[in-house]
């Protein structure tokens, strides 16, 4: 019943990337803040409906990692500052989620790293993350990056990187590590960046979802 369940979805999300826009919260267990960022992507998705043609409805769904409901959406995103764990059906329906045409980005709200990469392990035994280099098309496919992945907000001083999983040669799933875009979408009152800062962390926001909308 379950592969006849994955079957149907699979069937499902690559029929309804071509027409449906929607994007989605994954959460996750493990004790981390997977709703942290509230404002972000309703932010994120206003920029991109006024300046690259979207039509994403303007709030965000919530979806868990092990719900078949993930293939509805051809973009979902994660976050938090914490604890991330990933159970035996977790990382089941999230590798076929992805592998079926679906597209996760992931972005460190700062403290997440050493435990998504290792709950990454369970979804792809036998693949790694991968630097992705500035020529890429996420960093050219609307605004131009050429130095890559944008610094947000400092953390521990280090570059930002940008790294990826791969099914074949699309890009599946995206890591941005002390970046923090997440929190360059939110509303200008909560971290108080400058106007600049926040239309380099939307700009980026919009390329990723014109990525994943597209490939």
């Amino acid at each position: 019943m379950k592969k006849i369940a994955f079957l149907i979805f699979s069937f499902a999300i690559i029929t309804y990337n071509f027409q449906a826009q929607e994007l989605a919260t994954l959460k996750y267990k493990g004790g981390g803040d997977w709703y942290s960022n509230p404002t972000a992507l309703p932010n994120l998705i206003k920029f991109c409906n006024s300046n690259i043609n979207t039509r994403i409805s303007p709030k965000p769904a919530t979806v868990e990692v092990d719900n078949l409901d993930i293939f509805q959406y051809p973009i979902t995103f994660m976050t938090g500052h914490g604890n991330v764990f990933f159970s035996e059906s977790d990382a089941e329906n999230l590798r076929n989620y992805l592998i079926s045409g679906g597209f996760l980005h992931i972005d460190d709200n700062y403290g997440m790293e050493p435990f998504i990469t290792e709950e990454l392990k369970k979804v792809f035994p036998n693949k790694e993350l991968i630097e992705i280099p500035s020529s890429h098309p996420i960093f050219n496919i609307v605004y131009k990056f050429p130095d890559g992945l944008p610094k947000i907000h400092e953390h521990d001083g280090k570059r930002p990187q940008a790294f990826g999983i791969f099914q074949k040669d699309r890009l599946v799933l995206l890591f941005t590590y002390e970046s923090d875009l997440g929190d360059g979408w939110e509303d200008v009152e909560i971290h108080n960046d400058p106007a600049e800062v926040r239309e380099k962390a939307l700009r980026m926001g919009a390329n990723i979802v014109k990525y994943a909308f597209e490939n």
